[in-house]
């Protein structure tokens, strides 16, 4: 039962460290034009990881990504995720994922892409790929820098 305990306050610090950490190292020099939704996002982002929402985490940064693009690189509302990406040269990494936030969002009947005994056996698993989508977001949000 302990995933369902409320993390120690070291624990909550250290995980909020990281996060700060990364999002200051994967900053370019230069200001930054940041969509709003998604720096929202991510203030939920932060929250979830220090909690060890690690599926929230993935879900939810795949959504900010996607937001920021949207808001601050094409201003195109309607065009699915997968194009969007391949239109802005976002490589596999981002296509992944995309692919796996739609795993976690639209259940598949005989092939469940989480289930309990993941949620309470994979934790080391699911806080990799948790780190990886926040690091993927951060990238993104940094990657064109202003003047």
């Amino acid at each position: 039962m302990d995933y369902l305990k409320h993390p120690s306050v070291e624990t909550w610090e250290t995980r909020q460290s990281w996060f700060e950490n990364k999002n200051e190292e994967l900053q370019e020099i230069g200001s930054h034009f940041l969509s709003e939704q998604a720096c929202a996002l991510a203030m939920e982002i932060e929250k979830c990881f220090c909690a060890g929402a690690w599926v929230s985490v993935i879900i939810l940064s795949l959504t900010a990504i996607d937001a920021h693009l949207r808001e601050t690189e094409t201003m195109d509302y309607a065009i699915n995720t997968k194009k969007l990406f391949e239109e802005l040269g976002l490589g596999e990494e981002y296509q992944q994922l995309r692919k796996k936030r739609n795993e976690l969002i639209h259940v598949k009947e005989d092939n469940p892409a989480l289930t309990v005994d993941q949620q309470w056996d994979n934790r080391e698993e699911l806080e990799a790929e948790a780190k990886k989508a926040v690091e993927q977001m951060f990238k993104v949000f940094y990657s064109n820098p202003g003047t």
